[in-house]
């Protein structure tokens, strides 16, 4: 009898050793399994933060891209006629109607034709052709009088313009007066590009923590809803950045962001697209001069 039981405790310990060694196991892959979702989760993470492959092509590299010729893009803000209240310094921001008038038309009385951003994009990330003699006009701050002037006087000559929407003034009119969403809408509809420029125009260099929800994540948003299409593009506000917004920007799935004529990013040149400012002061023979001037020649 004493045989009997000692072998009914020899089986048992035997059975508990295997039940343990097969928990162990089955702790171990699973362990294994839990590592192997998150490399990959993280991994997925990673490689939707950057900018996806075109027709199977792969992304130049940072030196090839900063080796292509740079296309002029222009920068725009008020267009209206000056008033005495108007200080020397933001006259350079205000391009009175004629003066605007005069731009465009030199524009295209030289050949130039208008390109939008995801061209310029694919451009520089994949060497896609442009057309001969390309140029952007862009527009920053949701001013009415870029809706009502600007994108009316390109129309005549069959140029699209870039429209970096600051949101918190969507639809604002006093002192100045603000495009609504339906005038938004109807830029996108017509096949302008609408582009995101924060909420309420703060230097993206200070922005820190929740910052990034307040001033890119929900304006996109709205833009988004507006516009019915997903916003790809961003603008630095006062053109001011630095390299830790640039993982923000990619984060959040912009393809790329426009400075103004300081030097691009040797590592991230997309997210360092240069701008000049068309200045008030300018007749048209100045803004092509300093067209040919700041990008006629291949620099960072």
């Amino acid at each position: 009898m004493k045989k009997i039981i000692l072998s009914i405790s020899a089986i048992a310990t035997i059975l508990i050793g295997a039940c343990n060694s097969s928990d162990s196991k089955t702790k171990s892959a699973k362990s294994v399994q839990d590592s192997t979702v998150t490399t990959s989760s993280a991994k997925a993470n990673e490689e939707m933060a950057q900018p996806t492959n075109h027709d199977g092509k792969k992304i130049a590299d940072a030196a090839t891209i900063l080796a292509r010729k740079q296309v002029p893009v222009l920068c725009y803000h008020q267009i209206r006629d000056w008033t005495g209240k108007d200080s020397q310094s933001s006259k350079d921001y205000i391009i009175p109607l004629k003066a605007f008038k005069d731009h465009v038309k030199m524009l295209s009385d030289s050949g130039y034709h208008s390109i939008q951003p995801d061209q310029y994009y694919n451009y520089l990330a994949y060497g896609d052709a442009l057309p001969e003699k390309p140029v952007m006009l862009t527009f920053d701050d949701t001013d009415y009088d870029q809706f009502e002037v600007g994108n009316k006087e390109l129309k005549k000559y069959g140029f699209k313009g870039v429209y970096f929407i600051m949101t918190v003034s969507i639809g604002r009119n006093g002192r100045v007066r603000y495009m609504s969403k339906a005038d938004i809408k109807e830029l996108s509809d017509e096949g302008n590009t609408i582009g995101s420029h924060t909420y309420d125009h703060q230097n993206v260099k200070k922005l820190k923590g929740d910052d990034w929800v307040k001033q890119i994540d929900k304006p996109t948003k709205v833009l988004e809803d507006i516009t019915g299409k997903k916003i790809d593009h961003f603008a630095y506000p006062f053109g001011l950045w630095n390299k830790e917004a640039i993982p923000e920007l990619k984060k959040r799935g912009f393809k790329d962001a426009y400075i103004l004529s300081t030097s691009r990013d040797e590592k991230d040149p997309l997210y360092t697209i240069r701008r000049i400012i068309a200045s008030g002061f300018w007749s048209a023979k100045t803004l092509h001069n300093s067209m040919k001037n700041s990008f006629g020649e291949k620099r960072n």
